[in-house]
């Protein structure tokens, strides 16, 4: 029974956060023709129409590339974003309940990894490699810092459980007394979703490194896949840093796709304005400046906690 339930509430916010995730990827399109002197509303309807363009267009094929890898890799993205959703408690409910919840969504990040580098490695391209490598880089700068985030709230809550430590935060958010996790964690989210400024895998120097080889469905899955990690990481957001969907007057549900769409769209918005560094930048800045900052922020954490 509590199967069912979970599902007949879950499965309509799957379809929120689509929904949220259209609007996010209307709103990138649009800043992004607003900054080549075109009106805002012109690119609002970009991801329509790209989308009519590439099911229309015939997948690419390159000389001596591992299909396999390759198309495996482009059909992963969108699936990793459902999976790491479907363990986002919607209220009383998740779609999948486990009390391990904050690890299987670590683990589903680290799948990432491997999927952006098989994108660089499948099409056997120079530019695809070069951008495979430079994620890789870029992962090693954000992933020690985005895991001792997660950290955090766990050891605020005493669980790893997503709706436990939704739950420890009745009154007082911990992005509120944990906000350096809480900004590393959003970075990190950035770097998985390959959002600017962390997107020099996929950097126009590159011709748009692991994205340069792809065309057609193969294209549109990992664009989409793109947008769906940026809504799945800020979704579970939510339960760790502000409170799941506790609020007033609206539904709780309601509120976990109100607090998502606004850390997606805050994402977008402060992202597209802090400067782009090349990979060994971004891993000094990880390794030296964020991690121990994230570290401190841990302990002051475990300190409240145990007292």
């Amino acid at each position: 029974m509590t199967d069912s339930l979970s599902m007949f509430y879950a499965l309509p916010v799957l379809v929120g956060l689509a929904a949220v995730a259209m609007c996010v990827a209307g709103l990138s399109a649009g800043l992004e023709a607003r900054d080549a002197g075109r009106p805002l509303r012109s690119g609002l309807t970009v991801p329509l129409h790209e989308t009519a363009r590439l099911l229309r267009q015939r997948p690419r094929r390159t000389v001596s590339a591992d299909r396999l890898l390759w198309r495996s890799a482009s059909s992963a993205v969108i699936p990793l974003a459902v999976l790491i959703v479907a363990f986002v408690p919607v209220g009383a409910h998740a779609l999948v309940s486990h009390p391990l919840g904050l690890v299987w969504v670590n683990a589903f990040d680290v799948m990432a990894w491997a999927v952006m580098w098989l994108l660089g490695w499948g099409p056997n391209s120079i530019t695809g490699l070069v951008g495979g490598y430079r994620f890789l880089a870029l992962a090693l700068g954000y992933e020690l810092p985005l895991m001792f985030a997660l950290t955090a709230p766990a050891i605020a809550a005493g669980s790893l459980d997503l709706a436990e430590i939704a739950a420890a935060q009745d009154g007082l958010w911990f992005a509120v007394w944990a906000p350096v996790a809480f900004v590393a964690y959003c970075w990190g989210v950035l770097g998985f979703s390959m959002r600017p400024p962390m997107e020099p895998g996929a950097g126009t120097d590159l011709n748009g490194g692991i994205l340069a080889e792809l065309a057609g469905v193969d294209r549109l899955l990992v664009m989409v896949g793109r947008h769906a990690l940026l809504i799945a990481g800020s979704a579970v957001a939510v339960p760790l840093f502000l409170g799941g969907g506790a609020g007033p007057v609206l539904a709780g549900w309601a509120w976990v796709l109100v607090k998502t769409l606004g850390v997606a769209v805050l994402l977008v918005l402060v992202g597209r304005r802090l400067p782009t560094l090349r990979p060994d930048k971004l891993l000094e800045l990880g390794w030296v400046v964020v991690l121990p900052l994230v570290v401190a922020q841990d302990l002051i954490v475990s300190v409240i906690a145990i007292n």
